[in-house]
């Protein structure tokens, strides 16, 4: 049976870029690039080759050896997450590798979270503490720990998304895992760079548009915005037109009830000093 080519095969184009990606840099041989990052011959080869998605260390170790820089290295990431996403052991599931690549790809992400902190807030204890109630394995835990840390790493680019959280105030005060880690966890959101803008609903303003559900909202430049909305069973991911617009207007209703981003940051504060969780 022929392998899967390019042209269909996510694994398979992310292994020739990164080959073209070598060929055009300083290292011409798999021996140079391989001794240039630290790995054994057979890791650039295997990659090159489409037998293995590499591992994210490895991924950026090449990326940034070969120079490979701005949209092609995001574009490149992207694909590396929906590669990992269609492999047997994949921690993604690949309806949803959609979402991960706008995430990556977004110039402005919108988060709505009435229950818990988003992905891209979370520390890995608050990530484990989760994932250990929803009794997940070990190994499973470990690589969605992983995939977590994997993109919060847009935040820290040159260039990051402008995000805009919008978190309910019953979050700040629910216990997931130790008091130490809830107190990691609300320390975390004190730190978050400036492009993160964090606002907090109060309790006291009661029911709001926003309680059906969590919604995420990611706009990339040329592309239509792209909608991941959170179910107890199982998320959507959708660019259609109504639901993108329905989801936008729910978020805009639920922000105007939000407290300023200083007082969001005195409330967490408060919340850390006050409420029963705390170590």
């Amino acid at each position: 049976m022929t392998s899967p080519g390019p042209e269909t095969s996510p694994k398979a184009l992310l292994a020739q870029l990164l080959k073209t990606a070598r060929q055009q840099s300083e290292y011409r041989t798999q021996e140079a690039l391989a001794a240039a990052i630290g790995k054994e011959r057979s890791t650039v080869g295997k990659t090159e080759q489409g037998d293995r998605v590499p591992a994210w260390e490895v991924l950026q170790d090449i990326l940034t050896a070969t120079g490979v820089i701005g949209l092609a290295r995001t574009a490149i990431e992207g694909l590396w997450q929906v590669a990992k996403s269609t492999e047997e052991d994949a921690p993604v599931k690949a309806w949803f590798s959609g979402y991960l690549t706008a995430e990556g790809a977004a110039h402005t992400i919108r988060v709505w979270q009435p229950l818990i902190f988003h992905g891209l807030l979370q520390t890995p204890d608050y990530t484990r503490a989760l994932l250990e109630a929803a009794d997940l394995s070990e190994t499973e835990i470990q690589q969605q720990v992983q995939l977590r840390e994997q993109r919060q790493a847009i935040l820290r680019r040159k260039d990051p998304p402008n995000v805009i959280a919008l978190i309910d105030e019953s979050v700040l005060r629910r216990p997931v895992g130790s008091p130490e880690v809830m107190t990691g966890q609300c320390a975390r959101l004190l730190v978050l760079p400036t492009s993160v803008v964090l606002q907090v609903v109060p309790s006291r303003v009661g029911a709001n548009a926003g309680l059906g559900g969590a919604i995420t909202l990611a706009a990339g430049i040329g592309k239509p915005e792209v909608l991941l909305a959170e179910a107890l069973v199982e998320d959507v991911v959708t660019t259609d037109v109504p639901l993108v617009l329905k989801a936008s207007a729910t978020f805009d209703r639920v922000r105007a009830s939000a407290l300023s981003r200083a007082d969001s940051r005195a409330l967490i504060t408060e919340a850390m000093e006050t409420t029963t969780w705390r170590a």
